[in-house]
């Protein structure tokens, strides 16, 4: 069985690792011009990815970042509302870890290189020609074309693929904040490993100390209508750099500071999920990762479920009579756990965009549930414990 995995980042570069542990041949094809080292901002892995990262070969201990076992909250006036573990540790020492996605990036490919897998760039798809039981054959914009047995879009939010699959398909639902951040250099931060998370009068903000003088940090500025295309590209660093420092007036806390001393600035993006995507496959074709189910960042879990979906996937291709009875099983095991992994992120991210009166409002309520007890982690057990054994097969 050979797979064609359409978009080379962390989905993509995870799913050519897992078919190649199940011994599937894949080629991996990017639309960009070159790999993506240097490129994004950075994501926090719970433990039930970084587990999943280590059945596939990739140890995370390899890879540079900052382990994050806590996370601490409060409101823009200082009122510190509850701190707690950010997930379990694990018998070995293994906490959540928040690292740059380009190395992340970086160390996959690195390993799919190792194991002979090629990675074509500068191909974007265009169109693809399918049958139930393959082959299947993707033609890219430069005329190539490429055929194999199935073709999986590992493409993103924007995904190409999720379009050829289904033309009828959903497109993302912006929720109404931008991303913006940087990395702060020389600003004496303590707490280094907790997670800050800052309800601020006019955005929310956040900051990772590392512990030796870097500290990253993000923001979510609200903006009510999705920006068009070009639209946040065309805000001078500047301009942006002094936008942040005025949402940010006010609030206690280090924000001024950091942004102050952050050399450049991530160009700001929106944020989006997907309530829904109602086919994930056909034919020989199949999405996965964003391009099926993308999760706010506020879910914490965006690229922990793309690196799962990998691992499933290809179990369900190892094990099952043939490739549709594998989409079926992989839909079945893995739809009702990203469904509800995004409507978590939903939630957790209600109250970052209100007015001066929604403030008030959204203020007391925050100190008023978090005066009760801390919730019992074992009730978020679901999300960090996700165990697969790759000898026994998919978990269920």
């Amino acid at each position: 069985m050979k797979a064609l995995i359409i978009g080379g980042g962390i989905a993509g570069t995870s799913t050519a690792l897992a078919l190649h542990k199940a011994g599937i041949d894949a080629e991996v094809f990017e639309a960009r011009d070159t790999h993506s080292d240097g490129v994004g901002a950075f994501v926090t892995l719970a433990v039930n990815g970084l587990t999943t990262l280590r059945t596939l070969g990739l140890d995370i201990a390899t890879v540079p970042g900052i382990p994050t076992p806590t996370m601490q909250i409060a409101l823009g006036d200082g009122t510190r509302l509850a701190a707690f573990p950010l997930g379990p540790v694990l018998p070995d020492g293994t906490t959540s870890k928040t690292v740059r996605r380009a190395d992340l990036y970086s160390a996959l490919r690195a390993k799919v290189t190792a194991a002979g897998i090629p990675i074509h760039y500068g191909k974007r798809i265009s169109s693809a020609d399918a049958a139930a039981n393959g082959p299947v054959t993707a033609t890219f914009d430069d005329g190539s074309t490429a055929t194999a047995d199935l073709l999986i879009g590992a493409d993103g939010l924007h995904s190409r693929t999720r379009t050829i699959i289904d033309p009828k398909a959903p497109q993302p639902h912006y929720l109404g904040i931008l991303n913006a951040g940087g990395y702060a250099h020389g600003v004496d931060i303590p707490d280094a490993g907790t997670m800050h998370m800052i309800f601020g009068g006019k955005t929310f903000f956040s900051y990772l100390a590392s512990g030796d003088g870097d500290t990253w940090w993000f923001a979510n500025p609200p903006q009510a209508m999705e920006p068009g295309r070009g639209e946040l590209a065309a805000i001078s660093p500047e301009a942006w750099r002094g936008a942040l420092l005025e949402l940010v007036d006010g609030d206690a806390g280090p924000a001024k500071q950091l942004i102050d001393a952050s050399p450049e600035l991530f160009e700001p993006w929106p944020t989006h999920d997907f309530p829904s995507v109602p086919h994930w496959h056909r034919d020989g074709m199949i999405i996965i990762g964003d391009a099926a189910h993308a999760a706010s960042p506020s879910s914490g879990q965006g690229a922990s479920m793309a690196i799962e979906d990998a691992a499933v996937l290809a179990l369900c291709l190892r094990d099952a009579p043939s490739i549709p009875a594998a989409f079926a099983a992989f839909e079945g095991i893995r739809r009702p756990r990203v469904t509800r992994i995004v409507r978590q992120g939903r939630r957790n991210g209600t109250g970052k965009t209100p007015g001066p009166f929604g403030r008030r409002i959204r203020d007391a309520f925050l100190k008023r549930i978090f005066a009760r007890p801390p919730r019992n982690q074992d009730a978020l057990g679901w999300i960090y414990n996700y165990p697969i054994d790759w000898t026994a097969g998919v978990v269920h």
